[in-house]
């Protein structure tokens, strides 16, 4: 099954978008800085009925976004700028 074949079947099953989920984990206090990736999967199964592989898929999905790991004030950390040529 292809990543996105997994965010496609979670659109399904739950109605959400991994964005949900994140907004979701910020909200409730689950998703700080030093959250480890385990202690996300096991708190997304168990609030949302997923199993192991589509919870790991919403964490990738964050990771592929730039979400993680959150900054220190709770939001998703901006992504770094190319760093300049060398002349």
């Amino acid at each position: 099954m292809t990543f996105e074949a997994y965010i496609s079947n979670i659109r399904t099953k739950t109605g959400k978008d991994p964005k949900d989920f994140f907004d979701e984990a910020v909200r409730t206090g689950v998703l700080r800085p030093e959250t480890k990736t385990m202690e996300f999967v096991g708190w997304l199964k168990s609030r949302s009925g997923l199993g192991h592989g589509h919870a790991m898929a919403v964490w990738e999905a964050f990771r592929r976004n730039g979400w993680v790991p959150l900054a220190p004030n709770g939001s998703a950390p901006r992504k770094p700028r190319a760093a300049k040529p060398k002349s």
